[in-house]
Formats: C-alpha cells, sequence, structure tokens
C-alpha cells in the first residue's frame, strides 16, 4: 500500500490566486444560483400545498441576475469600445439600475411572502418561506459575487 497516492500533487498555494479570480467568481456565483433554485424546488415538492404565485420573487431575481450582468463594468463607466448604442452609457447605467431596483424588489418580496403568509399566521411548518427567501437571497448574493468578484470583462 505504500506509495499509492505518489502520483497525486496538489495545487500550490503560493501562485497568485488573483489569475483564477474570474474563475472562482463564476464558480461560486453559480454554485449560489444552483443552491438557491434546489431549495426552492424542494420546498415546492413537499407535501404541502405551495401557491405557485410564491414563485415570482424568484423569477424576478433571476431575471435581475441576468439584466446586472448584460452589463460590463467598462460600459457602465463609459470605457467600452461600444460608447454608442440606444443611449450609451446612460442607457448601460439605467439598465443596470432597473437590474438593481428588481433584485432589492424579488427580496423584499420574499420577505414580504415569508413574515405575510408564513410567521405572523403563526403556522407550524414555516419552512416554504424560509425557502423562498433563502432562494432569493442566494440569488441575489450570486448576482453580486458574479458581477463585482470578476477583474477584467472577459470571460
Amino acid at each position: 500500500m505504500s506509495g499509492c497516492l505518489d502520483g497525486v500533487s496538489c495545487p500550490s498555494w503560493s501562485e497568485n490566486i488573483a489569475e483564477q479570480r474570474n474563475l472562482i467568481s463564476s464558480i461560486v456565483s453559480g454554485g449560489l444560483f444552483f443552491i438557491g433554485w434546489w431549495i426552492l424546488i424542494d420546498a415546492a415538492a413537499a407535501k404541502e400545498p405551495f401557491d405557485p404565485a410564491f414563485h415570482t420573487p424568484g423569477v424576478f431575481s433571476t431575471l435581475a441576475l441576468f439584466m446586472i450582468n448584460a452589463v460590463s463594468n467598462a460600459q457602465v463607466r463609459g470605457e467600452s469600445y461600444y460608447s454608442g448604442g440606444c443611449l450609451g452609457q446612460t442607457g448601460a447605467r439605467v439598465w443596470l439600475l432597473i437590474g438593481f431596483l428588481m433584485a432589492f424588489g424579488g427580496l423584499i418580496a420574499a420577505c414580504w411572502i415569508l413574515f405575510g403568509a408564513y410567521v405572523v399566521p403563526d403556522k407550524d411548518n414555516t419552512w416554504p418561506g424560509v425557502a423562498i427567501f433563502l432562494q432569493n437571497a442566494l440569488i441575489f448574493f450570486s448576482a453580486f459575487v458574479f458581477k463585482f468578484g470578476r477583474t477584467e470583462d472577459s470571460f
């Protein structure tokens, strides 16, 4: 048995982790997004009835994630190659603002559903409300990790 792991090498932590920043932020962001939707699917598949309208904040948060990450940081700063377009830098900033507003709106709606439908009526099982809130919070953090965790706008 001796020597069976001699050929296995571990990555060196001494190398510059900033070179891998885009990869790490993409993986973390995708993981948070996946876990958020997985939690909500788990709550929706439970035996208790789950109102289909409670999926709306998650859909808005997902759309907000795409809207926030559709605009590059260079476009917002006005340093992009494509300075034209519909409104140029102003259009990119307005699009980003609308995306942030949708993300915050989805998170606020998830809080409202949690407390208005599960906590205040004093239901025995509050897991569906907690799952809705966790889904939206994880998608919200996923959008921010992907947007601000990257060093460049390249993939």
